[in-house]
């Protein structure tokens, strides 16, 4: 299952959200909101990208979310994490079928390409120097996965 539709950020039959609304704040949001993700997060434009029940654990899920492509990874019961789907490296869209895994306490994404490993919890290339992956946060409200990306996310789309 890809969760990709061009046209807005959900896919077709996952809400009906075409884009960010604006509101701020964290905990039960319901929709996409544009708000503070925490600390130092700056602002960041919310989308409502799926239900978390249509990701399976431990398995990527690729989403086209604000004009970006995104990588999804459920890791238990209510954790999902989120990177863009494009490999650092290479440029080509294949994260989201990426190898999970973990190095130390860091939970890991190995790409599918060359084997680089990322650390899901800030890009950091841990193979060696290289690109960082951009990674993003996430929120599960009501049953629901959004994505935050930074505001003027569209110029930057891939």
């Amino acid at each position: 299952m890809t969760l990709t539709h061009p046209d807005s950020a959900t896919a077709p039959g996952r809400g009906t959200t075409p884009g960010p609304a604006t509101a701020s704040g964290r905990g039960t949001t319901t929709g996409p909101a544009s708000g503070p993700a925490g600390p130092g997060a700056g602002e960041r434009s919310w989308y409502d990208v799926c239900a978390l029940a249509d990701l399976e654990p431990l398995w990527g899920e690729a989403a086209r979310v604000g004009g970006r492509q995104v990588a999804l990874w459920r890791l238990d019961a209510t954790t999902v994490l989120a990177a863009d789907h494009r490999d650092p490296r290479t440029g080509a869209c294949v994260l989201a079928r990426g190898i999970l895994g973990s190095r130390g306490g860091a939970v890991t994404v190995a790409s599918p390409l060359h084997k680089e490993v990322y650390d899901l919890a800030d890009g950091r290339c841990l193979s060696g120097p290289g690109p960082a992956l951009p990674v993003h946060p996430v929120r599960v409200a009501a049953g629901r996965v959004l994505v935050g990306l930074p505001p003027g996310n569209g110029a930057a789309a891939h």
